[in-house]
Protein backbone atom coordinates (compact mmCIF):
# COMPACT_ATOMS: atom_id res chain seq x y z
CA UNK A 1 0.00 0.00 0.00
CA UNK A 2 3.18 2.65 0.44
CA UNK A 3 4.48 2.22 -3.06
CA UNK A 4 0.81 2.68 -4.12
CA UNK A 5 0.28 5.93 -2.40
CA UNK A 6 3.79 7.43 -3.23
CA UNK A 7 3.33 6.22 -6.70
CA UNK A 8 4.09 9.33 -9.50
CA UNK A 9 0.15 9.92 -9.84
CA UNK A 10 -0.32 10.25 -6.35
CA UNK A 11 3.04 12.96 -5.78
CA UNK A 12 1.73 14.83 -8.26
CA UNK A 13 -1.66 15.33 -6.98
CA UNK A 14 -0.26 16.26 -3.88
CA UNK A 15 1.44 18.88 -5.61
CA UNK A 16 -1.15 20.29 -7.54
CA UNK A 17 -3.34 20.43 -4.34
CA UNK A 18 -1.20 22.50 -2.28
CA UNK A 19 -0.71 24.87 -5.62
CA UNK A 20 -4.45 25.55 -5.50
CA UNK A 21 -4.44 26.30 -1.67
CA UNK A 22 -2.03 28.50 -2.00
CA UNK A 23 -3.48 29.92 -4.72
CA UNK A 24 -7.23 30.16 -2.88
CA UNK A 25 -5.03 31.68 0.03
CA UNK A 26 -3.04 34.74 -2.06
CA UNK A 27 -6.71 35.44 -3.80
CA UNK A 28 -8.30 35.78 -0.40
CA UNK A 29 -10.82 33.51 -0.75
CA UNK A 30 -9.43 31.67 2.54
CA UNK A 31 -7.67 32.29 5.43
CA UNK A 32 -3.85 30.85 7.16
CA UNK A 33 -5.85 27.62 8.91
CA UNK A 34 -9.03 27.72 6.95
CA UNK A 35 -10.74 25.67 4.21
CA UNK A 36 -9.66 22.82 2.50
CA UNK A 37 -9.15 21.10 -0.62
CA UNK A 38 -9.33 17.14 -1.73
CA UNK A 39 -9.33 15.17 -5.08
CA UNK A 40 -10.41 11.48 -5.44
CA UNK A 41 -7.97 9.02 -7.23
CA UNK A 42 -8.72 6.13 -8.31
CA UNK A 43 -9.06 4.13 -4.87
CA UNK A 44 -7.63 7.50 -3.00
CA UNK A 45 -9.19 10.61 -1.30
CA UNK A 46 -6.15 13.06 -0.81
CA UNK A 47 -7.29 15.65 1.31
CA UNK A 48 -5.46 19.16 2.51
CA UNK A 49 -4.32 18.18 6.32
CA UNK A 50 -5.52 19.99 9.30
CA UNK A 51 -4.18 23.23 10.99
CA UNK A 52 -1.85 23.87 8.09
CA UNK A 53 -0.67 27.41 6.87
CA UNK A 54 -2.35 27.75 3.50
CA UNK A 55 -0.04 30.45 2.20
CA UNK A 56 2.42 27.67 2.37
CA UNK A 57 1.31 24.34 1.51
CA UNK A 58 3.44 21.47 0.36
CA UNK A 59 3.24 18.40 -1.05
CA UNK A 60 3.99 16.95 2.54
CA UNK A 61 1.11 18.47 3.85
CA UNK A 62 -1.85 17.11 1.60
CA UNK A 63 -3.04 13.39 3.47
CA UNK A 64 -3.87 10.27 1.88
CA UNK A 65 -7.09 8.38 2.40
CA UNK A 66 -9.31 5.15 1.79
CA UNK A 67 -12.52 5.86 0.42
CA UNK A 68 -13.61 4.21 4.32
CA UNK A 69 -11.96 7.49 5.39
CA UNK A 70 -9.54 5.60 6.81
CA UNK A 71 -5.96 7.36 6.62
CA UNK A 72 -2.82 5.64 4.76
CA UNK A 73 -0.58 7.62 5.73
CA UNK A 74 -0.59 8.48 9.97
CA UNK A 75 2.24 11.80 9.95
CA UNK A 76 -0.41 14.56 9.61
CA UNK A 77 -4.15 15.23 11.49
CA UNK A 78 -6.42 15.09 8.40
CA UNK A 79 -8.86 18.31 7.95
CA UNK A 80 -11.90 18.63 10.43
CA UNK A 81 -14.01 18.36 7.44
CA UNK A 82 -12.80 14.78 5.82
CA UNK A 83 -16.20 13.52 6.98
CA UNK A 84 -17.84 15.94 4.57
CA UNK A 85 -16.00 15.59 1.59
CA UNK A 86 -16.36 11.95 1.53
CA UNK A 87 -19.87 12.07 1.61
CA UNK A 88 -19.97 14.16 -1.05
CA UNK A 89 -18.06 11.69 -2.92
CA UNK A 90 -19.86 9.11 -2.25
CA UNK A 91 -23.63 10.43 -3.25
CA UNK A 92 -21.76 11.94 -6.78
CA UNK A 93 -19.68 9.51 -8.51
CA UNK A 94 -19.13 12.36 -11.26
CA UNK A 95 -17.32 15.00 -8.58
CA UNK A 96 -13.15 14.51 -8.57
CA UNK A 97 -12.53 17.57 -6.73
CA UNK A 98 -13.82 19.39 -3.93
CA UNK A 99 -12.75 23.18 -2.82
CA UNK A 100 -14.18 24.63 0.52
CA UNK A 101 -13.31 27.91 0.86
CA UNK A 102 -14.07 30.99 2.80
CA UNK A 103 -14.49 33.94 0.10
CA UNK A 104 -15.71 36.98 2.15
CA UNK A 105 -18.09 38.76 0.17
CA UNK A 106 -19.77 35.14 -0.94
CA UNK A 107 -19.55 34.37 2.77
CA UNK A 108 -21.43 37.58 3.12
CA UNK A 109 -24.25 35.89 1.75
CA UNK A 110 -23.70 33.14 4.00
CA UNK A 111 -24.80 35.34 6.60
CA UNK A 112 -27.37 36.94 5.92
CA UNK A 113 -28.75 34.16 3.93
CA UNK A 114 -29.71 35.89 0.80
CA UNK A 115 -29.38 33.89 -2.92
CA UNK A 116 -26.02 34.90 -5.06
CA UNK A 117 -27.97 36.07 -8.10
CA UNK A 118 -25.96 33.63 -10.81
CA UNK A 119 -28.24 34.94 -13.80
CA UNK A 120 -26.65 38.63 -14.03
CA UNK A 121 -24.10 37.80 -15.87
CA UNK A 122 -23.07 34.62 -19.03
CA UNK A 123 -20.40 33.30 -17.13
CA UNK A 124 -21.77 33.03 -13.91
CA UNK A 125 -24.54 31.19 -15.40
CA UNK A 126 -22.79 28.96 -17.25
CA UNK A 127 -20.02 28.20 -14.88
CA UNK A 128 -21.82 27.98 -11.62
CA UNK A 129 -25.70 27.07 -12.86
CA UNK A 130 -28.25 28.14 -9.51
CA UNK A 131 -26.36 27.99 -6.26
CA UNK A 132 -27.64 25.64 -3.29
CA UNK A 133 -27.76 26.88 -0.16
CA UNK A 134 -26.90 24.64 2.94
CA UNK A 135 -28.58 24.89 6.44
CA UNK A 136 -26.00 25.70 9.21
CA UNK A 137 -24.41 22.71 11.29
CA UNK A 138 -21.77 22.53 13.27
CA UNK A 139 -18.34 22.52 11.06
CA UNK A 140 -16.73 19.19 11.43
CA UNK A 141 -19.66 17.10 12.19
CA UNK A 142 -21.49 13.93 10.81
CA UNK A 143 -24.60 16.46 10.61
CA UNK A 144 -22.86 18.94 8.30
CA UNK A 145 -21.44 16.22 6.36
CA UNK A 146 -24.76 15.05 5.74
CA UNK A 147 -26.31 18.16 4.86
CA UNK A 148 -23.66 19.61 2.86
CA UNK A 149 -23.92 16.70 1.14
CA UNK A 150 -27.76 16.80 0.50
CA UNK A 151 -27.64 20.59 -0.13
CA UNK A 152 -25.41 20.00 -3.36
CA UNK A 153 -26.78 16.69 -5.07
CA UNK A 154 -27.71 18.33 -8.21
CA UNK A 155 -25.41 21.78 -7.97
CA UNK A 156 -22.08 23.05 -8.36
CA UNK A 157 -21.57 25.60 -5.53
CA UNK A 158 -23.06 25.27 -2.66
CA UNK A 159 -23.16 28.40 0.20
CA UNK A 160 -23.12 27.37 3.64
CA UNK A 161 -25.35 29.56 6.09
CA UNK A 162 -23.03 31.69 8.49
CA UNK A 163 -19.52 29.34 7.25
CA UNK A 164 -18.36 29.87 3.88
CA UNK A 165 -18.83 28.05 0.37
CA UNK A 166 -18.17 24.62 -1.47
CA UNK A 167 -17.35 23.72 -5.00
CA UNK A 168 -17.41 20.68 -6.54
CA UNK A 169 -15.86 19.23 -10.25
CA UNK A 170 -14.36 16.86 -12.49
CA UNK A 171 -10.96 18.56 -11.86
CA UNK A 172 -9.26 20.93 -9.21
CA UNK A 173 -9.00 23.42 -11.89
CA UNK A 174 -12.91 23.35 -12.53
CA UNK A 175 -13.72 23.29 -8.41
CA UNK A 176 -11.09 26.49 -8.52
CA UNK A 177 -12.27 28.03 -10.86
CA UNK A 178 -16.06 27.70 -9.19
CA UNK A 179 -14.77 29.18 -5.92
CA UNK A 180 -13.35 32.33 -7.90
CA UNK A 181 -16.98 32.74 -10.27
CA UNK A 182 -19.19 32.43 -7.45
CA UNK A 183 -17.24 35.23 -5.63
CA UNK A 184 -17.05 37.71 -8.85
CA UNK A 185 -20.88 37.08 -8.89
CA UNK A 186 -21.36 37.89 -5.52
CA UNK A 187 -19.10 41.06 -5.76
CA UNK A 188 -21.14 41.77 -8.84
CA UNK A 189 -24.88 41.20 -7.38
CA UNK A 190 -23.49 43.66 -4.45
CA UNK A 191 -22.41 46.45 -6.31
CA UNK A 192 -25.10 46.26 -9.15
CA UNK A 193 -27.93 46.89 -6.45
CA UNK A 194 -26.07 49.35 -4.99
CA UNK A 195 -25.99 51.43 -8.44
CA UNK A 196 -29.49 50.80 -8.80
CA UNK A 197 -29.26 48.98 -11.82
CA UNK A 198 -29.60 44.87 -12.18
CA UNK A 199 -30.66 43.77 -15.49
CA UNK A 200 -30.90 39.68 -15.51
CA UNK A 201 -30.24 37.78 -18.47
CA UNK A 202 -33.77 36.86 -20.32
CA UNK A 203 -35.14 33.37 -19.83
CA UNK A 204 -34.48 32.80 -23.68
CA UNK A 205 -30.82 33.96 -22.90
CA UNK A 206 -30.14 31.64 -19.83
CA UNK A 207 -31.76 28.74 -21.97
CA UNK A 208 -29.36 29.44 -24.81
CA UNK A 209 -26.36 29.24 -22.12
CA UNK A 210 -27.82 25.83 -21.08
CA UNK A 211 -28.07 24.43 -24.01
CA UNK A 212 -24.55 25.51 -25.16
CA UNK A 213 -23.22 23.91 -22.26
CA UNK A 214 -25.27 21.34 -21.27
CA UNK A 215 -26.14 22.29 -17.76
Amino acid sequence: MNSQIESKEIKTLKKEIAYFMRRLYKRGLTTTFGGNISVRFQDFVLITASQTDKGRMKAADICVLNPAGYQLDKKLKISMETAMHLAIYSARPNVSAIVHAHPPVSSSFSVSHQNINTRLTAEAWAVLGEVARADYALMGTAGLAQTVSNAIANAAVVVMDNHGVLAVGQSLTEAFDRVEVLENAAKIHILSKLSGQQTELTPMQIQAITKIIGL
